[in-house]
């Protein structure tokens, strides 16, 4: 039951995740680069906040400061990686038009939007690894928790929440690269203070028990409805329009319109 138990959570967290690695980012090189880069300056931001953590010892039994600087060491980070990404691109652009043979899309360079997809779901694939990989270890057996009290909600909360920022994250990295693009700093600003708000939502988790369960929507709710804005801003971000879905629709079903 705890095997099952574990594939299923591991399944809900990382499921969607795979797919979009799988079907836009593992064929083409430079794009798993990237996300890999990416992951490498989440990996600096923790280091950083570790650093901080285990100096500050007066604070360090305090959960909430822990997390506020973590999340802007992380956005920080998110910054820098950006610069990174753009005093590059020029390098890249050579090294891509030099691999033709190695399905490296000459588009990724043009279209900033790509990168930035890239760039998004590295930062939201190593959070959610880290975040999830311990519970992942103890839902494998040979018990599980609720007998003394604790939550059963606990591990699937879990799960849907670390799903939930690796979207974000994605979702995150094209507004925020697209913002500083066209420097309009007020979505970047945005960014942080909805990264912000939702992992200080998830304080509340603390205080749930088989008894009062419920608690896990305070944080659940806001970050799945937060998801579904950020991403319709992606999309309108990114140049989609609903003109563009309905003819991808069209096409899907094999049927064309002349206007």
């Amino acid at each position: 039951m705890t095997l099952m138990e574990f594939f299923g959570c591991a399944f809900i967290a990382f499921g969607p995740p795979f797919a979009l690695f799988l079907f836009t980012i593992a064929r083409d090189p430079m794009r798993v680069i990237v996300l890999i880069a990416s992951g490498f300056f989440w990996l600096l931001a923790l280091l950083i906040s570790s650093i901080l953590w285990y100096a500050v010892v007066p604070l360090k039994g305090q959960l909430a400061f822990g997390l506020v600087f973590s999340v802007l060491f992380q956005e920080a980070f998110r910054f820098l990686f950006y610069k990174t990404l753009r005093m590059a691109d020029a390098g890249l652009l050579m090294v891509s038009q030099r691999s033709e043979n190695e399905h490296v899309d000459i588009r990724d360079f043009s279209n900033k939007h790509i990168m930035a997809y890239v760039s998004g779901l590295g930062f939201g694939l190593i959070a959610g690894a880290f975040s999830i990989i311990n519970v992942l270890a103890d839902m494998s057996g040979p018990g599980t928790i609720g007998i003394m009290g604790d939550s059963k909600y606990f591990f699937w909360c879990s799960a849907f929440l670390t799903l939930c920022f690796i979207l974000l994250h994605t979702v995150w990295g094209v507004i925020f690269f697209a913002a500083l693009d066209r420097k309009r700093y007020i979505p970047a600003a945005l960014v942080v203070a909805a990264h912000m708000l939702i992992s200080c939502l998830t304080l509340l988790n603390q205080q749930s028990s088989n008894t009062n369960s419920t608690i896990y929507l305070a944080s659940l709710l806001p970050a799945y409805l937060l998801l579904a804005v950020s991403s319709v801003a992606a999309f309108y971000t990114a140049g989609g329009n609903l003109k563009n879905v309905r003819a991808a629709v069209v096409c899907r079903q094999g049927r064309y319109e002349i206007d």
